[in-house]
């Protein structure tokens, strides 16, 4: 894949999820799907991971070969404190659509040469550029069904 390729996919990915919000409702909002996560939880997850996603991108840039940490996405929705049950989803909707678009600039600026820097993930070993697009890429899509899934009547 190409960075041009990778940066479309991004773009679409972010609309996919934006537009599964869409369906959200105050009748469906805490909903649960199969896995026992609500639209809510789904939203404030983005937020974290897509905050995540924006320091790690500019880690690889700045610091390559520096180390980046895993953490554990169902610990962070069962911390009481995080909010992931009960806060409203509008600030983590504006972190998730702000991080996205700020990723997506410096995206723009990157060559296909880029693709190769990389970080070492605690979990995930080595982690470029190339599978950073790959893991951000599809994740709010895979959200996107997820979130679908939970409000299906």
């Amino acid at each position: 894949m190409t960075i041009i390729e990778a940066i479309k996919s991004y773009e679409e990915a972010t609309t996919t999820f934006l537009k599964a919000v869409d369906l959200i409702t105050p009748a469906n909002i805490d909903k649960a799907d199969y896995a026992g996560w609500t639209p809510r939880q789904i939203v404030h997850h983005m937020a974290d991971s897509e905050s995540q996603s924006a320091a790690r991108l500019r880690r690889i840039l700045a610091e390559p070969g520096s180390q980046i940490l895993g953490y554990d996405e169902n610990k962070w929705s069962d911390t009481p404190e995080l909010g992931y049950k009960d806060l409203p989803i509008e600030t983590s909707l504006a972190v998730y659509v702000a991080s996205r678009a700020s990723s997506l600039e410096i995206l723009k600026r990157l060559t296909d040469d880029d693709l190769k820097k990389f970080v070492i993930h605690s979990e995930r070993g080595e982690f470029s550029i190339q599978r950073w697009l790959e893991a951000y890429g599809k994740h709010p899509v895979d959200h996107s069904n997820q979130l679908r899934e939970a409000i299906a009547e």
